[in-house]
């Protein structure tokens, strides 16, 4: 499999989902937690993690509902997200 720097994250992030679980969790993660990435795509991030099944979906759903740079409609989709993945 071929990665590209220059790709879409969630796009790698999802191509490697299906060859090693844990990496894409932690490219995931990364993304979710990211500032410097649309709101959109960190949300995303984020239900992709909670997909994965991974604990780490509570934690990015945190920063994301936390994080007042972040539009209201995100934060709060993240922030009902939450409950259900968190331990």
């Amino acid at each position: 499999m071929d990665y590209h720097a220059d790709d879409n994250p969630m796009t790698s992030a999802e191509q490697l989902a299906a060859h090693d679980t844990r990496a894409a969790a932690e490219a995931f993660h990364a993304i979710a937690c990211d500032d410097g990435v649309g709101d959109e795509m960190r949300l995303s991030a984020a239900e992709q993690l909670a997909a994965l099944g991974s604990p780490a979906a509570a934690q990015a759903c945190l920063a994301i509902a936390r994080d007042d740079n972040v539009g209201d409609e995100v934060r709060l989709s993240a922030a009902e997200l939450l409950p259900a993945h968190t331990p």
